[in-house]
């Protein structure tokens, strides 16, 4: 990851924690988001990886909220895990590869579903350092992002797949929406900030 020039950057807590029905939640999530990108170069390739599947409905988190993110047909970034061409476990380390092999040290954003405590369902947050993805149904799967965000679809701690089936679809869209549109307006914003400060030092 890259790090930005700034000898005493800002420090906010690692974990931004937030209701899916908290009435702040998208400018709550861009500001946390902005934070993350100032740590960066202005010309760093950001580079976002969707995980999951659409065969299980609460995994699907990931690859709708790529599939929102795609319709914005944006330079901004580079998408990997749609709908249409999921990442998913049997080709996530594939995908990772090709990322390495493709761009020179991006800045990544992993972006998938997870289980956790009653009171956390329908919570979204964002997250410094990698995603660990298949922790809550015990796979063993390659990190991904330098930060990264998760929506807690479902309760966890038993029969981890099929909570995930029995998933209701209405919370899923509402998180992937909330998680598209916040991470695509602050890409925009920080995108303004970077050609602001590139016309000044000119």
């Amino acid at each position: 990851m890259n790090s930005s020039s700034k000898a005493a950057p800002l420090q906010e807590p690692s974990c931004l924690k937030i209701s899916h029905a908290d009435p702040d939640i998208y400018s709550a999530i861009t500001h946390r988001l902005l934070f993350h990108f100032s740590r960066t170069r202005p010309d760093t390739p950001i580079v976002i990886v969707c995980i999951g599947t659409d065969r299980s409905t609460g995994d699907s988190l990931g690859p709708l909220v790529g599939t929102a993110l795609a319709r914005f047909h944006s330079p901004l970034f580079h998408l990997y895990g749609t709908l249409d061409e999921p990442v998913h476990a049997v080709n996530l380390e594939e995908t990772l590869t090709l990322i390495r092999e493709k761009y020179n040290n991006p800045f990544t954003i992993g972006i998938d579903a997870c289980l956790g405590h009653s009171t956390s369902v329908g919570c979204i947050q964002v997250v410094d350092g990698p995603l660990k993805p298949g922790a809550g149904v015990n796979k063993q799967l390659p990190p991904v992002g330098d930060i990264h965000l998760t929506g807690i679809v479902n309760v966890g701690g038993f029969m981890e797949y099929f909570v995930l089936q029995n998933t209701r679809l209405s919370l899923v869209m509402r998180l992937s929406d909330i998680i598209a549109v916040s991470l695509y307006s602050a890409l925009k914003q920080w995108n303004l900030h970077a050609k602001s400060a590139a016309t000044r030092e000119q």
